[in-house]
């Protein structure tokens, strides 16, 4: 089940920009055991070449000979080779070559009752990268065989280093190289199969079984997980959208695939750059299975995806498997930051600058000015309230001056109800009489609304804050252990509005919703980012003095219009 929150959250955020102008008129289940190393049932889940490159189809296991082939036998050992920079630990197994741990030495875990160590990412029997080669009706299983790296340890300094494997598989020569560089989390993989004859088809690259949980909020890093694809557009299918065993298939061409959590992402990359016109996507398309049997909404499921092998037997892809940090998701290129959305498919065209902007923002002031990123939050929201100042100011006088002629309002409605086109055209001279814009209260408000929406996905989000603490608040990307930062929310919002009450005539509608509202964005908020909670708490406390100012310029017009000649209003005497 997808998660409603958000949508419903910001249709409030809405509703709170407009509350001033309105009164001036079930927990996750725990994941399914860790699979085996192989994991898929031959046939169901396998990609396979055929006369379109973009198709998928099950293998035929065993076509040549009319039987099928029997399991692959795992060597009896298996070394790891630990490839280490001042980013990463990476472990890449002799079994298939495969990468089977990813530790990242600037986060640690913040899962209950983890150790705070260094964040390991892969589960245990989770591995990256593990291959299986289709070719006609038969599969070469990598981690068949024992490969022989050339180095029992690399460390990755002061450029790039390459680790080699070589082994065989079923009479195939396979030859992998890694290639990992000291600043970043990319990892660049060229291979070389040979063997009697063409050794083209389609290599099957596993993307795991989804990552470990590593986040205190174990739903809310569950209704995260899930699989994205760049063909057209990023696409994104949640995990949690399979059936329990359900197999989904996505075809391609991609320009690129990724596995992510709320804050981490494996994205695969492989281009053919032998196509005129410049590189395109060579992912021929995934195959993902539910392997969870229990949970209704499964938080997981095995990932292959199909990349092509021309006759030769060369082929390359570039994994990013690491922190979902904007600045290195962007420097992948090919739009690989809409990884991590902001907004939803249609709103993400306008949201994503202002949230680019925002984040941006964020972490210049953390930098550059050395604030905690709580200082920076109360700062940019008092700044962002300073610079909204005069829309909020236009729209709060053109709502104030237009509940000084309701009283004309009402007289006219009452003399031309039967006459609408009458009361439409004096309406309008009422309006021009009284330099009263009708709509001068709305569309101020509606400018600032993408900037609205983009602050709540970054501070929902953003993995700058993931572990910072601020105040008696232990993480401003988790929520509120104590619930004082949105209780503190709705009670300014709740003065916001009482503030914008006072002087007016009464009005049980905007009495009620005086304190319906605080207590319902108070429950609905108290889960949510207590960064988030902290902004929309300073942005509440900061608009009080423009709230107080125009309250006395209110009462000040409203006494001059009560205590002016009452405008005459003729009828009709009837005949």
């Amino acid at each position: 089940m997808n998660d409603r929150r958000p949508l419903v959250a910001i249709a409030l955020i809405l509703v709170i920009a407009f509350i001033p102008s309105l009164f001036m008129d079930p927990p996750t289940p725990p994941p399914g055991a860790a699979a085996d190393s192989v994991g898929v049932v031959e046939g169901q889940s396998d990609l396979a070449p055929s006369a379109a490159p973009s198709a998928l189809v099950p293998p035929t296991i065993g076509a040549d000979s009319g039987a099928v082939i029997p399991p692959p036998v795992a060597a009896t050992t298996e070394d790891t080779v630990l490839v280490r920079s001042g980013l990463y630990e990476y472990g890449i197994g002799t079994r298939g070559g495969r990468i089977v741990s990813a530790r990242f030495l600037n986060y640690v875990s913040m899962r209950e009752g983890d150790a705070r160590d260094t964040l390991q990412l892969l589960p245990t029997g989770t591995p990256m990268l593990d291959a299986r080669l289709v070719v006609g009706g038969d599969t070469v299983h990598f981690d068949a065989a024992g490969f022989t790296p050339s180095a029992n340890a690399l460390t990755v300094t002061n450029g790039p280093e390459t680790l080699r494997l070589t082994g065989v598989v079923r009479g195939v020569g396979i030859e992998l190289d890694y290639t990992f560089v000291p600043d970043d989390y990319r990892i660049r993989l060229d291979g070389r199969l040979t063997g009697a004859g063409s050794v083209g088809g389609t290599l099957l690259l596993g993307m795991g079984n989804g990552f470990r949980d590593t986040e205190a909020n174990l739903a809310e890093n569950h209704r995260e997980g899930g699989i994205a694809t760049k063909l057209d557009g990023t696409e994104l299918t949640r995990f949690s959208s399979f059936d329990p065993l359900e197999t989904k298939v996505l075809s391609g061409p991609f320009e690129w695939v990724a596995v992510k959590s709320k804050y981490f992402v494996a994205g695969l990359f492989s281009y053919d750059s032998t196509r005129t016109g410049g590189p395109i996507g060579n992912i021929a398309g995934v195959v993902a299975v539910a392997e969870d049997t229990l949970p209704k909404d499964p938080v997981r499921a095995r990932v292959r995806a199909g990349l092509a092998v021309p006759a030769n037997g060369s082929f390359g892809a570039t994994l990013y498997l690491g922190p979902m940090e904007y600045n290195r998701l962007t420097a992948m290129g090919r739009e690989f930051d809409d990884v991590n959305p902001y907004g939803w498919p249609g709103f993400r065209t306008v949201i994503r600058p202002f949230a680019v902007a925002i984040r941006a923002m964020f972490v210049w002031m953390h930098q550059s000015l050395g604030l905690h990123y709580g200082l920076a939050i109360v700062l940019f929201g008092i700044l962002i309230r300073v610079v909204l100042w005069p829309l909020n100011q236009k729209a709060m006088r053109s709502m104030t001056a237009m509940q000084a002629i309701q009283p004309e309002m009402q007289a006219l409605q009452t003399r031309y109800k039967e006459d609408p086109a009458r009361l439409q055209q004096e309406m309008f001279k009422l309006y021009k009489e009284h330099k009263v814009n009708p709509l001068g209260g709305c569309w101020p408000m509606l400018i600032p609304y993408p900037f609205l929406v983009a602050v709540f996905f970054v501070l929902q989000n953003t993995i700058e804050l993931r572990g910072v603490s601020f105040l008696w608040m232990p993480d401003l990307s988790r929520a509120d252990p104590l619930y004082i930062i949105p209780l503190f929310m709705a009670l300014s919002m709740y003065a916001l509005s009482k503030i914008g009450q006072m002087g007016m005539p009464p009005n049980p509608q905007a009495k009620m919703l005086m304190y319906v509202m605080p207590v319902m964005l108070g429950v609905l908020f108290a889960n949510f980012a207590s960064g988030l909670n902290l902004y929309y708490a300073v942005q509440n406390v900061a608009s009080l003095p423009q709230q107080w100012l125009i309250m006395q310029e209110r009462k000040k017009l409203l006494a001059m219009k009560g205590s002016a000649p009452k405008v005459e209003v003729k009828t009709k005497k009837k005949s």
